[in-house]
């Protein structure tokens, strides 16, 4: 991408907006995502094009959702683009991803996603685990890290869990500042999700699992036996094979599942 595309737009902050130029960085990305002519491929937040133009050349269509007005303009109006993308300017935070899946073939979802609402985003997309047969985003290199943390480290946290529980998550490209314009001021990265099978996810409710890490990560720093006193006792935390001295980053994603599950039948039983 040259310094051209960038004329006649400038980044919006509200948006969180960083432009991807360069070729190297860009080439990567492609070449992770690997888009072919039978994908549904999806793009959220196609900005200038960088990586829509690459990947649209190998794929010969796509879906691009933008929520800026006039970028989906400017890109209903591109030479060569517009006949291969359908646009939808649109919220991707409150878009229904299952309205664009067909028979039998499942969503590659992808894009440079803004900093500032990447992790609600990401839980978002989680709700469409079961349409998507991959992720690939490039994000704050710190949330890929959360990301894909094992328990017991710093980085382990409810991101961590969730992502886990819904997908199978890699880091796969590292991209400094000076990849975007204009440069943020932090370092970037890729991350490549592939979401698990139904029937090979825990059975648990997400809503009730996420619960269980607001109350776990909201004190990070205390045991379990405090984080947990509003739905367990030290003893039942304990009968689950859990020690209720351990701290919250110290649980595996399973036992986190295990806690959920014996959380949902409690409530269930108190309902009878």
């Amino acid at each position: 991408m040259t310094d051209k595309v960038h004329q006649g737009h400038r980044a919006r902050k509200r948006f969180g907006q960083n432009f991807l130029h360069d070729p190297q960085v860009i080439g990567r990305i492609v070449k992770a995502i690997a888009p072919k002519t039978t994908d549904t491929l999806v793009e959220i937040g196609p900005g200038l094009g960088a990586l829509t133009e690459p990947v649209a050349e190998q794929a010969g269509k796509l879906i691009v959702v933008e929520l800026d007005r006039d970028l989906a303009a400017r890109l209903e109006q591109h030479p060569t683009l517009a006949d291969k993308l359908t646009i939808y300017q649109a919220d991707a935070m409150k878009f229904d991803f299952s309205q664009l899946v067909t028979p039998g073939r499942k969503l590659k979802v992808f894009g440079n996603l803004p900093y500032n609402i990447s992790t609600p985003l990401l839980f978002h997309l989680f709700e469409f685990a079961d349409h998507i047969d991959t992720m690939h985003f490039m994000l704050q290199k710190e949330v890929v890290q959360r990301m894909t943390a094992v328990h017991g480290s710093k980085a382990y946290g409810r991101l961590s869990v969730m992502t886990q529980f819904y997908c199978q998550a890699m880091p796969v490209v590292e991209v400094g500042p000076g990849a975007f314009k204009p440069a943020p001021k932090v370092d970037s990265a890729v991350v490549r999700l592939l979401p698990y099978a139904t029937e090979h996810r825990a059975k648990v409710d997400p809503a009730i699992l996420n619960r269980v890490c607001l109350e776990a990560f909201n004190q990070r720093r205390k045991t379990l036996r405090n984080c947990f006193s509003n739905f367990a006792s030290a003893e039942q935390i304990t009968a689950l094979g859990i020690s209720p001295t351990l701290r919250p980053e110290q649980l595996s994603v399973a036992d986190f599942v295990r806690i959920a599950q014996w959380l949902a039948t409690q409530e269930t039983n108190s309902c009878v």
